[in-house]
């Protein structure tokens, strides 16, 4: 008999990546199939698996062009055949997101099923534009209510009852009606001048916010063509909105970069330019793969005086294939270690190995420079790196040190050219971490005139790769991501 699937039913929160709940980005990390709106932020897509099948039902404020009803045909068929399925809403799925209607049919045919809350926009996009949805001295309470009628069916709002609520109003889904909801608590004798905002991409990069009053709200958001997705608030804590404002004052706040690191490696560097406010492209330009090692390198790593490291991916390789043979950094006891840069020995120090060298300038070269006088005759060299050596210990080592080079692991290039080109190439930096991303940015991108582009570059390699393509480069002093963030501020805030 057929094993059935699984469906988890996850809220993917308002936007900002960094909203999606632990419990979320688990199961997403998973699946096998992923269903999910248009509302998605690109950044969490960004995470979903590669061996992922992914389906896009595109709902959209007042576009569906995959009815409701298929969209619960496509759960119930996916998981009958056995797939771990996610189902990936914006927002929370039960709070205006047909969330339980999903379920329904999934229930009818005994198919097992989770629901992870996601964090509602009708809190966060408020709580970005510095509103609090209660405060003490203000209101007690809190009303959440559709903006959005039934296909042909007119709004039924009581909005006297609403009135006479005295708390925080949120109005979901409701831009394409907010004259008709002003002038409906307008008439119910609510006074004109109560405190009203409306908060457009409510915590993302290009979120914007009006705040204005019940009576002439309508009109600035019409002035400012205020669109979908947006939240509307009514009551006494709108007028909080510039006081605590936080989000506008982040110090990358309408930047956008693009980080063009393996998805693998690019998570710290992400996420510290996202907490700064930056928009990130996620736009990986190498792949790293994992060579063949013959067993017998490690059983000979006691026969090495010294091992040179030339990349954080060599690290991570050589480690992995040392505990996969029973060995681990007890191996190397008597060894000198070698790093080319900070990061690569920041990959050796989690690893439980300090590095005994590590050049102040950060490339092969430098490091063959600062070792070179400290061998002794006799002693023997492992260099431990990719299988294209960029070629700088091996012009300073010559025959004048006995070494062995050892690729461990394999990059290649990103040849297709992406789908968004036009907002790589307006962003306002890119960022590389190596000469092969800037490689593999500049062949993805073959033809286009990158001449208008600031490149953020570790190490004057890098640097030398993109300028070889018309890029203006700025370079980190130190080969860290905390040093090209900083590099990045200094240019950009």
């Amino acid at each position: 008999m057929k094993k059935s699937g699984f469906v988890a039913l996850v809220g993917a929160g308002p936007g900002d990546a960094g909203l999606l709940t632990r419990r979320g980005a688990d199961l997403l990390r998973k699946a096998q199939i992923v269903v999910y709106d248009r509302l998605v932020s690109r950044e969490i897509l960004d995470e979903i698996p590669d061996s992922a099948r992914r389906i896009d039902v595109g709902k959209n404020a007042g576009n569906h062009p995959v009815p409701q009803e298929e969209i619960n045909e496509i759960l119930l068929r996916e998981a009958l055949d056995g797939n771990f399925v996610v189902r990936l809403k914006g927002g929370d799925p039960f709070v205006f997101g047909r969330g339980g209607e999903e379920l329904e049919l999934l229930n009818e045919n005994g198919i097992p099923f989770t629901v992870v809350p996601g964090i509602t926009s009708a809190i966060a996009a408020c709580c970005y534009a510095g509103i609090p949805v209660t405060h003490r001295d203000s209101c007690s309470s809190l009303h959440i209510v559709t903006g959005h009628a039934r296909k042909g069916k007119a709004l039924s709002i009581n909005y006297r009852a609403l009135c006479e609520l005295n708390g925080t109003l949120i109005f979901l889904m409701g831009v394409s009606a907010l004259p008709e909801l002003m002038a409906g608590l307008l008439e119910a004798g609510m006074a004109a001048g109560t405190p009203a905002a409306v908060v457009e991409n409510g915590t993302r990069p290009e979120q914007r916010k009006i705040v204005a009053t019940v009576g002439t709200l309508a009109e600035e958001a019409r002035k400012a063509a205020i669109h979908s997705p947006a939240v509307i608030a009514v009551g006494e804590v709108c007028s909080y909105g510039e006081r605590f404002d936080w989000f506008t004052k982040l110090a990358l706040k309408g930047k956008k970069l693009v980080v063009t690191r393996p998805k693998a490696s690019a998570g710290t560097l992400t996420e510290r330019l996202r907490e700064l406010g930056a928009e990130v492209l996620s736009y990986p330009c190498i792949e790293t793969q994992r060579l063949s090692v013959i067993k017998g390198v490690f059983e000979g790593l006691s026969g090495y005086r010294w091992l040179l490291f030339t990349s954080k991916n060599g690290v991570d390789a050589f480690f992995d294939w040392l505990f996969e043979a029973g060995k681990d950094a007890r191996a190397l006891s008597g060894t000198k270690i070698g790093a080319v840069g900070t990061q690569t020995a920041e990959a050796l120090q989690n690893r439980g190995v300090c590095a005994d060298c590590v050049p102040e300038t950060y490339d092969g070269e430098h490091l063959a420079e600062l070792v070179k006088d400290q061998i002794l005759p006799g002693e023997r060299v492992l260099v431990l790196g990719p299988e294209q050596s960029s070629g700088g210990i091996e012009k300073v080592f010559g025959e004048a040190v006995s070494y062995d080079y050892f690729p461990l692991y394999r990059t290649s290039r990103r040849r297709e050219p992406p789908e968004n080109a036009g907002e790589i190439l307006s962003s306002d930096g890119v960022i590389f971490t190596s000469a092969s991303t800037a490689e593999g940015f500049a062949e993805s991108l073959s033809g286009e005139d990158l001449s208008g582009l600031t490149a953020f570059c570790i190490g004057r390699q890098t640097a030398t790769a993109a300028e070889k393509h018309g890029m203006k480069t700025i370079v980190s002093e130190e080969a860290s991501v905390q040093s090209l963030v900083t590099c990045v501020l200094d240019r950009l805030k």
